[in-house]
């Protein structure tokens, strides 16, 4: 049965994928974006890539422009489409910006969550609200890999502010009802990124012949998820009765060190050159996410190794590049 998404944020990498995977289902995506880039102008390919995101589904989604901080205008998109459900993407999305712009992660973070619990709290259309949290939650992992219920101890803004909204959903939830999803990615990487990852700034200047940056030899492990399969993991949480009021990690499950993803990239372009500095003291041990729930209760299914999927997302780099797109 057809029914209407809202996604908030749903212009963005994550939610440009979901859209496409919602579409396929024949549901109906109403898309809430402020259409706003987070690092310089002149330095972004944001209004590149947001015509990328959406080749041949354009027509097929309801555009929305809006702050979730602006709560009479998430109210009115909302009374207006009476969608069945909400995913709730929308937030300052980069961990380091959020130490710097601490208000501004609080307020789009927070105010902004709190705003759509509210208006779901007093419409009765609305079947589940999905939130968007992270595994920068855990902070320093103390074992691997690490499961829902891993000690939550963030150790920066971006972290710190996800989990007080993980608690607020908690908390709306059992006061009133509302039925909620929370989702933990890591470390999303593909086609059409923009906010300037560790991954996009590998693969491009890679491409570009820049010689590439390993802190502490590149020794950070990550679990690097491709953005597909978390849209996928995103759409199959969002409509499972499993997932109701339920907690997921969603990403591939593996952890990978940052050389290894340069070493794979390697494989692919030749001739890169790596330095080696020192390693910001503050940033979390991470390593690999546990993701047998999902696998259980959502028969999710990572289909990408980063070997896998770095390819795909050098391929399409190059060809923007080809095309003069990129330079």
């Amino acid at each position: 049965m057809s029914e209407k998404i809202l996604i908030t944020g749903g212009a963005g990498f994550i939610g440009s994928y979901i859209c496409r995977k919602l579409i396929e289902l024949n549901h109906m995506p109403i898309v809430y974006d402020s259409f706003v880039q987070y690092i310089s102008p002149f330095d972004s390919l944001y209004q590149t890539y947001l015509t990328e995101r959406f080749l041949g589904i354009k027509d097929k989604i309801i555009f929305e422009r809006g702050d979730t901080r602006d709560k009479s205008n998430v109210r009115r998109v909302i009374s207006k489409h009476k969608p069945d459900r909400i995913i709730h993407l929308a937030a300052l999305p980069i961990a380091d910006l959020s130490n710097t712009h601490s208000e501004e992660a609080l307020s789009s973070i927070l105010q902004g969550a709190v705003n759509v619990l509210e208006i779901a709290r007093d419409v009765d259309f609305i079947k589940r609200v999905v939130y968007t949290s992270s595994s920068m939650i855990y902070g320093d992992f103390q074992y691997t890999p690490a499961d829902e219920e891993h000690p939550k101890k963030p150790k920066d803004i971006y972290g710190g502010t996800k989990y007080a909204g993980e608690i607020l959903v908690e908390t709306f939830g059992r006061r009133y009802g509302i039925k909620y999803t929370i989702i933990r990615p890591s470390a999303v990487y593909g086609p059409t990124d923009v906010n300037r990852r560790v991954s996009q700034i590998f693969v491009e200047n890679a491409i570009l012949g820049k010689t590439l940056t390993l802190h502490r030899g590149g020794d950070n492990v990550l679990d690097f998820t491709f953005v597909e399969d978390t849209a996928d993991g995103f759409v199959k949480a969002t409509f499972s009765d499993n997932a109701v009021n339920q907690i997921f990690n969603i990403t591939r499950g593996e952890g990978r060190t940052l050389k290894e993803f340069v070493d794979i990239l390697k494989t692919i372009i030749p001739n890169i050159k790596t330095i080696e500095t020192e390693g910001d003291l503050f940033r979390p041990k991470r390593g690999a996410l546990d993701i047998s729930k999902a696998r259980k209760l959502l028969g999710y299914e990572p289909k990408y190794s980063l070997e896998q999927g770095l390819k795909k997302y050098v391929e399409f780099v190059l060809k923007k590049f080809e095309e003069g797109k990129l330079k």
